[in-house]
C-alpha cells in the first residue's frame, strides 16, 4: 500500500478508443477522474495529469495485454510500476449500470490495497513476437485447408472433360496442373471451372509462400527462445 504522503496511486480503465484515470492520494482519498485518447499523445496526458498530484507510485491498468498494452509500455518506459487489475464482471457491471469511472477508481483501490499485484502483460520480447507470427501461421494454413477443399469440390462437380483429367491427381499434381490451366475468355461451365480451379490453385501457392516466410523466421525464434532438450522429444513451433 502506498502511505508515504504525496504519493499517488492510479488506476485506469482501459478501452479500445479512450481510457478513463482515476488518482488517489496517499490515504485514499479521490483526486480526481478524468478521460483520455488510447494514443501516444493520450497515454503522455494521462500520466502527466497523475503527475499533477504529485509522485506516481503505481497505476493498476485493466487489460495490460490487450487495451492496455500501449499504456503499460508507456508507463513503464517512464519508470512507473504498474500492475495488472483483474477487469470487473461485465454482466454484474451492466446490471449495476456500467461506469467507468467507477471501474478505474476500483483499479486505483486495488492496486492500492495489493489485491493487485500480477505482473503486467508487456506484449514485448521474443515470446510475443512467436505468438503473433503464429496467429498469422494459423490463420494462412486455415485458408489453404479451405482453398483446398474448393477446388477438391469443384473438381467433383467440374464438367466429364475436367473431372477425368483431374480426379486420379494427387493433391501436389491437382495443384500443378490447376495452377497452369489456361481459360479461353469465354464464358462457358469448362472455362468458369478452369478459371475458378486455377485461381484457387494459385492461392494455395501464394500461401504456402506466405507460410514460408513467417517459417523462416519463426523456427529460429522458437529455437532460440526454447531450445529443445537433450534428447528426442522436440520444441514444436
Amino acid at each position: 500500500m502506498t502511505t508515504m504522503p504525496g504519493t499517488i496511486t492510479g488506476g485506469v480503465d482501459t478501452h479500445l478508443d479512450v481510457h478513463v484515470a482515476a488518482a488517489r492520494d496517499h490515504i485514499g482519498g479521490l483526486l480526481g477522474v478524468e478521460s483520455f485518447p488510447a494514443d501516444g499523445p493520450g497515454y503522455r496526458q494521462l500520466l502527466n495529469w497523475l503527475q499533477s498530484f504529485g509522485t506516481v507510485a503505481l497505476v493498476g491498468v485493466e487489460g495490460t495485454g490487450s487495451y492496455g498494452v500501449g499504456l503499460t509500455r508507456h508507463l513503464l518506459d517512464k519508470g512507473v510500476s504498474v500492475v495488472e487489475v483483474d477487469r470487473p464482471n461485465r454482466q454484474e457491471r451492466r446490471r449495476a449500470g456500467k461506469s467507468d469511472p467507477l471501474d478505474a477508481i476500483e483499479a486505483a483501490r486495488a492496486a492500492m490495497s495489493g489485491r493487485a499485484k500480477s505482473s503486467p502483460k508487456t506484449r514485448n520480447g521474443s515470446v510475443e513476437a512467436i505468438r503473433v507470427l503464429r496467429v498469422a501461421r494459423s490463420s494462412a494454413r486455415k485458408d489453404r485447408v479451405r482453398a483446398l477443399n474448393q477446388l477438391r469440390s469443384l473438381v467433383s462437380t467440374a464438367p466429364d472433360e475436367l473431372r477425368r483429367e483431374l480426379r486420379s491427381l494427387s493433391i501436389t499434381q491437382l495443384l500443378q496442373k490447376t495452377a497452369g490451366l489456361r481459360p479461353n475468355g469465354r464464358t462457358d461451365v469448362v472455362n468458369a471451372n478452369k478459371l475458378a480451379m486455377r485461381s484457387l490453385a494459385r492461392r494455395v501457392g501464394d500461401i504456402d509462400a506466405e507460410v514460408a516466410e513467417i517459417n523462416a523466421v519463426l523456427h529460429p525464434l522458437v529455437a532460440e527462445t526454447a531450445p529443445a532438450p537433450d534428447h528426442p522429444q522436440r520444441c514444436r513451433a
